[in-house]
């Protein structure tokens, strides 16, 4: 194992020079796309390094003792609006793109993505990541309901696109729908597609309101001591994802 100022001779190394800036004394990795983060992550199990992904540090922000041993990854420069696929009702953008801002893009292609009005400030991997959710007159809608597919990078260096942008009924489980509430311990969501609607149904979501960010699931799940069957289930999932450790629970 290289220390963490060797590591970071390796990725100068490795990139451009820009891909590498210090935030708040904290190495961290700007990817500009999939190839990059697959490329990082690479050398993040080549060199038994760890890491941990942040988006606009709006829920962690990595700073002290647990990241001093990381070249930490920051989603800022995914931040391309995609598609918008008006006739097929989605749209695809970058981790990095701010979730307010997407209305502002669609408005005229006359569709919405209802989280999209929410007084989120944070870009749309975090909101993900942290399973944001709304609610509607009583009702959860977690911002999940409407993403349908991604691009991630896995913890070992692998591309996968888990998700359909098609109309389809699927049977088993939906496989992307696991990297909501994954708090970044999953992978690196370079890109995500979201089911879009029409502007004619904004009134139906009118009563939206943003629920506070809620970490005590995701905590307990990890708890080794916790048996329940969704706490073991997601510590499974956690192992099966990331054999090597490379993103530890911070």
């Amino acid at each position: 194992m290289r220390s963490v100022d060797e590591f970071v001779q390796v990725v100068l190394s490795e990139f451009p020079p820009d891909r590498l800036t210090y935030q708040k004394g904290i190495p961290t990795f700007h990817p500009e796309n999939a190839q990059e983060a697959c490329h990082f992550l690479t050398l993040l199990n080549r060199y038994h390094r760890q890491s941990f992904v942040t988006g606009f540090g709006n829920n962690i922000d990595p700073v002290g003792a647990p990241f001093d041993e990381m070249v930490t990854i920051r989603t800022d420069r995914l931040n391309d609006l995609m598609e918008v696929a008006s006739g097929d009702f989605y749209v695809t953008v970058g981790s990095g793109y701010p979730l307010k801002e997407i209305n502002l893009r669609l408005e005229s292609h006359r569709l919405f993505l209802p989280h999209s009005n929410l007084p989120y400030v944070g870009s749309v991997g975090g909101a993900l990541a942290v399973n944001l959710s709304a609610d509607l007159n009583g009702r959860d809608v977690p911002l999940k309901r409407y993403f349908i597919k991604a691009e991630v990078v896995t913890p070992e260096g692998e591309i996968i696109t888990p998700g359909s942008v098609c109309f389809k009924s699927v049977s088993g489980y939906d496989i992307v729908k696991l990297f909501s509430g994954s708090w970044g311990l999953l992978g690196l969501i370079v890109s995500a597609s979201f089911r879009v609607l029409p502007t004619t149904a904004l009134s139906e979501f009118e009563g939206l309101k943003l629920k506070k960010v809620d970490r005590t699931n995701f905590v307990k799940a990890f708890d080794v001591s916790n048996d329940a069957a969704d706490a073991v289930y997601s510590r499974k999932i956690k192992d099966k994802f990331d054999p090597n450790g490379v993103l530890p629970i911070v």
